[in-house]
Parts: C-alpha cells; sequence; structure tokens
C-alpha cells in the first residue's frame, strides 16, 4: 500500500498438519497425494503432502473461498483410512496471490516473493521463487549501487532485475496459467486431467518442469501426440464427468488485496 503497487486476485490455501500413526505413515514414506474434483475444489486441487512425522492436507480456491472449509472436510473424506485416527495438530491459511502485481518496483522500493505475486498458477509453487527474486533483486541493486556511490533509480532496477526474472520464468507462468484455465475449471477437463498423467511423457515433462523451475519438453514428436491425446482425453473426461456444483457469490469473487 505504501508504494501504490496494485492490487491482485488471490486464493486462499487451507491446510490442516495431521498426525497419524507409524503404520499408516508408512504409505507415504514415497508417496504425496492430489486430488481433484469440484468436491474438494472447483479451481484448484487438493493434496496429502508428507512431512516429517505427519501429513499436510489441504486445499485452496480462488473463486469460492468462503467454501473453504467445506472444501477442506471433504477433502478429509476423500483421503479417508489413511488418515483415520489421526490428530490435527496444526492449522494454516494464507492467501496466495494468482498474478504479478500491477507494480512491482516503485522508486527505490522493489518487491519479490509473494508480495509481488511470484506464486506459479496450477502447481501453487512460490518457495523458490521467493527465495530466487530476494537474491536476484538484491544482487541487481548491489551491481547498481557501484559500491556505494550510487542510488539506484526505478528505471534502472526495472531494467535488470525485473527484465531479467520475467525474461527466464515468465514463459513458466504463463504456460501453468493457461493449464489450469484448461484442466482446473470443470469436472471434464479433470478427468482428462487425470487420463492425461498416466502418460509417461507427461510424467517426465512434469517433473523437469517441477526440478528445474522452467518448462521443459522440447520434444516436436512427443508434443505434437500429446496434443492429440489431450483433445482426446477432454472429449472422454466431457462424456463421462458428472454436473459441476453451481457456485453463486459475485461479491466475494471480485474482492483483491
Amino acid at each position: 500500500k505504501a508504494m501504490d503497487a496494485g492490487l491482485y486476485n488471490f486464493a486462499i490455501a487451507f491446510q490442516e498438519r495431521i498426525k497419524i500413526s507409524e503404520d499408516k505413515m508408512a504409505y507415504y514414506e514415497e508417496m504425496a497425494e492430489m486430488y481433484v474434483g469440484d468436491d474438494v475444489s472447483p479451481d484448484f486441487y487438493a493434496w496429502v503432502f508428507p512431512k516429517y512425522d505427519h501429513v499436510g492436507v489441504g486445499t485452496g480456491t480462488v473463486v469460492n473461498r468462503p467454501a473453504i472449509k467445506k472444501y477442506q472436510k471433504n477433502t478429509r473424506e476423500r483421503v479417508g483410512d489413511k488418515i483415520a485416527g489421526g490428530k490435527i495438530i496444526k492449522v494454516e491459511a494464507h492467501p496466495i496471490p494468482e498474478h504479478y502485481r500491477p507494480r512491482r518496483v516503485q522508486g527505490r522500493i522493489a518487491l519479490v516473493g509473494d508480495a509481488a505475486g511470484y506464486v506459479t498458477k496450477c502447481s501453487g509453487e512460490g518457495i523458490y521463487f521467493a527465495a530466487k527474486s530476494g537474491r536476484m533483486a538484491a544482487e541487481e541493486i548491489v551491481k547498481l549501487m557501484k559500491g556505494g556511490s550510487h542510488l539506484p533509480t526505478q528505471a534502472e532496477i526495472e531494467n535488470t532485475y525485473i527484465k531479467k526474472y520475467d525474461g527466464l520464468y515468465a514463459p513458466t507462468y504463463t504456460v501453468l496459467d493457461i493449464l489450469q484455465k484448461v484442466f482446473y475449471t470443470n469436472n471434464g477437463a479433470r478427468e482428462a486431467f487425470v487420463e492425461l498423467c498416466k502418460s509417461k511423457y507427461v510424467q517426465q515433462v512434469t517433473f523437469d518442469s517441477y526440478l528445474y523451475k522452467r518448462v521443459q519438453g522440447n520434444n516436436p514428436l512427443d508434443d505434437l501426440k500429446l496434443l492429440g491425446e489431450t483433445f482426446g482425453s477432454l472429449i472422454k473426461g466431457y462424456s463421462i464427468a458428472k454436473p459441476d456444483e453451481e457456485i453463486n457469490n459475485p461479491v466475494e469473487s471480485l474482492k483483491r488485496i
């Protein structure tokens, strides 16, 4: 607010840390789970992520934030016996930015991380990009200061830190935004998404992209094959999916922070 950075749309992420028995915890030793469906989120996914001695169970949504506790309850029910008898040891909730701030630099103030809106769609990852943007901003500003003899201008910060960051990661944000809009917005698309995840090529590209934080792939033949499979999965998904639950919260959906 102090720098008039502008507002962004946001998701609410809700997570419960649940302590489960050792035998149930063994199931998650090499396993993380992702759930999709409008019962757990109308526009994102729900998850079970193993921690050191417990699991994080959560979900998120942009379009129906007031119903987040209902989606969390449904997520616990979907996970079912795998967390039965578990004890909730911590409850966490946080707003997650959906896009860049309108202004990330104002004068000699530069935003990084969540403040700048550096969270990817589709995966919802922000920790890496917070650390990376902070490091990039600091390194570029230190260079611009020339040992303390120069105060960087807004234009200089934009032409160094912002330009370099966007050059590295803007394609990743764009692709993941498209994927979320295509596959997370209705039950038919979510059915297609689950079907596509059986593909070894999709699994490899997803793993590599997550590991290197840049869009991977670049195999024209496999990419063309994947395009055909995507259309086929969408047709099949829409044919078998149950109707989506109607959502009506026009006031809440317009809120920005």
